[in-house]
């Protein structure tokens, strides 16, 4: 949704889920500005690599990217705290997930870096859809110049982690 000042926000995977009312010409109005943004500033290499601006915000231009390809960001209910008696929700502060899809944060590998992992409520069979949701992103971003590659991390749960091109 588009706050005064600061534009159309991607949905990242965190927080409530993106509200649909004009969600669809907001977001085709944002994508269509960062390809255009990449014509003009990538001399010829054009729409096909990425723009200086998205490796300085690279979260949010991957959200961008994954949400402007049709794949569904994940969503969590900021108004249903967890239990803090609970171990689990003492390691992870965050809301309850209540919708299945991508989440795009800061890749622990360090800057330059991003990392897309897919998550969703207990129960929703997420880690079982993990790999191919994953590569469905994989090929979506790299079909506009992003490095992507999938790993395997703690719990056996699969992400990915994107990256700028070489220059």
């Amino acid at each position: 949704m588009t706050t005064p000042g600061q534009g159309f926000e991607p949905a990242s995977g965190d927080g409530p889920a993106p509200s649909a009312a004009g969600r669809a010409a907001e977001l085709r109005t944002a994508y269509e500005g960062m390809v255009q943004i990449r014509r003009l500033v990538n001399g010829p290499a054009g729409a096909g690599v990425p723009a200086p601006w998205e490796l300085r915000l690279m979260p949010r231009a991957v959200a961008l990217a994954l949400e402007a390809a049709g794949i569904p960001p994940s969503a969590q209910d900021p108004q249903d705290p967890q239990d803090p008696q609970d171990p689990q929700a003492a390691q992870d502060q965050s809301a309850p997930r209540t919708r299945t899809g991508y989440r795009v944060g800061p890749a622990a590998s360090g800057a330059g870096r991003v990392e897309v992992t897919w998550l969703g409520p207990p129960g929703s069979g997420a880690a079982e859809e993990e790999q191919e949701r994953l590569t469905a992103c994989a090929a979506a971003l790299e079909a506009l110049g992003w490095v992507c590659l999938l790993y395997r991390g703690p719990r056996r749960r699969r992400f990915l982690e994107v990256e700028a091109p070489a220059p």
